[in-house]
């Protein structure tokens, strides 16, 4: 018989043997959360309905066909590019639901949606074995697919149509699908995105529209997540005065035809989503392709700033972000003036969430509450302050400003601290004698 073995938590073991625990020397574990991710709601010609999907920057380059409908370079993308031009993650979902798919004698189009009518099936006598045909499908004049098949019932779906396995293939120079058409878009559409929203991370919502109820309904739906659920981020939105520091409102229109005046929000968002947490946006060049409306005058712009306006204006003729501010107007006591700057917000967003998410993977129903855990938590909580301050994004941080201690009972933990955020500079004040 063998000799007892294994690992031991009590010393209570009966047979003889070897109980060896390995167990490794305690880190800090925490690590600051990566920047660059928003989420958008959009009306789509072409998609997923019903769902929130994701869009890298790498998969908006070489797949937005596919996926949206359209070519990288395509008008109908433009406001995408805007916002991949800072963005590195974009969790989106098609609002219009409820279209049709286009579709013909031999196959249906995998989405619903107009662009479904922009697809096409061409079927040729196969040139090596009659008795084969190619069966292609075409989106405008360009060729997404083909395969050389004998039946339809071979046919596999490809990334633009299904097909029905009960048709008689037989030649055809073009067979057009038809019948596609987008869905529309309501309160419900928005409600029906904010809920399946809710279980993601994300750094930035942005929202398009212009309609009081629907920017309501977004204001809210941040404001209970960040006081009520503890989960930060930013509104994105158009001409939207919330007075809170976790919405910020943009002022300017774009002036470009059949695109709404609010699509600068496309840049913003993801101008604000990938900021660093040591940066600030202030000054920053727009460098997208929409043609944006600064016809503020000096007074006009000194009345946005204290309005909480986000504003574009022209410094030599180039447009550039005036102020990286948020729409919070009334301050308190709690909440004071250095609120209403996005980079103090960016930094105390950073800070919340990594630690809840710290909290909920290391230490939630596993770590005791007892000196040592608390330690831990203590070491993880003064690494994130540390690389904060490596960062720049605060300064003067001591570890002896964290204290953790237990709290009212006995699964309670209380943590607090002092940091101090570092800003941009923003304004010269200098004196100069004239000898």
């Amino acid at each position: 018989m063998a000799l007892g073995g294994g690992s031991f938590l009590t010393q209570n073991k009966v047979l003889p043997g070897a109980y060896i625990n390995f167990i490794s020397k305690f880190m800090a574990g925490a690590a600051l959360s990566d920047r660059g991710i928003v989420t958008l709601p959009l009306e789509l010609d072409w998609g997923p309905e019903g769902e929130v999907f994701t869009l890298s920057s790498e998969d908006f380059q070489k797949s937005s066909l596919k996926l949206l409908g359209y070519s990288y370079g395509h008008e109908k993308l433009k406001g995408l590019r805007d916002l991949f031009l800072n963005a590195k993650t974009l969790y989106t979902y098609r609002l219009n639901s409820g279209g049709t798919k286009a579709s013909n004698t031999f196959a249906e189009a995998k989405y619903p949606g107009k662009r479904g009518n922009d697809l096409r099936i061409v079927i040729r006598k196969n040139a090596d074995e009659p008795s084969h045909f190619d069966v292609m499908t075409y989106l405008l004049d360009s060729r997404e697919d083909l395969q050389t098949v004998s039946a339809a019932s071979e046919l596999t779906a490809n990334d633009f149509v299904t097909w029905k396995s009960g048709a008689t293939l037989a030649e055809t120079a073009a067979t057009p699908l038809t019948g596609g058409s987008n869905g529309t878009v309501n309160g419900a559409s928005y409600q029906g995105y904010l809920q399946k929203i809710e279980a993601y991370h994300y750094n930035v919502m942005g929202v398009l529209s212009t309609d009081g109820t629907t920017l309501k309904l977004f204001n809210a739906f941040q404001k209970r997540l960040r006081d009520e659920v503890g989960v930060k981020f930013q509104l994105v939105s158009y001409r939207n005065p919330a007075d809170n520091f976790g919405v910020i409102s943009v002022e300017n229109k774009v002036l470009d035809a059949g695109w709404d005046e609010a699509s600068l929000v496309y840049w913003v968002a993801g101008l604000e989503a990938g900021c660093e947490v040591n940066r600030s946006c202030q000054n920053r060049k727009y460098d997208g392709e929409f043609t944006v409306e600064t016809k503020e005058t000096q007074s006009q712009l000194i009345e946005g700033i204290l309005a909480g306006k986000f504003l574009v204006h022209l410094v030599n003729g180039v447009p550039r972000v005036l102020e990286d501010i948020n729409t919070l107007v009334s301050v308190t006591e709690t909440v004071g003036e250095i609120f209403k700057d996005n980079q103090t917000v960016r930094v105390a967003d950073q800070i919340g969430n990594d630690i809840a998410s710290l909290f909920a993977s290391k230490y939630l129903g596993v770590i005791p509450n007892k000196a040592s855990g608390r330690m831990s938590l203590w070491a993880d909580i003064v690494k994130l302050c540390q690389e904060l301050q490596d960062l720049g994004a605060i300064e003067d941080f001591e570890d002896k400003a964290v204290t953790v201690e237990r709290g009212s009972t006995k699964k309670s933990v209380v943590v607090n601290t002092d940091i101090s955020v570092v800003n941009a500079m923003g304004k010269l004040y200098m004196s100069v004698v004239i000898q």
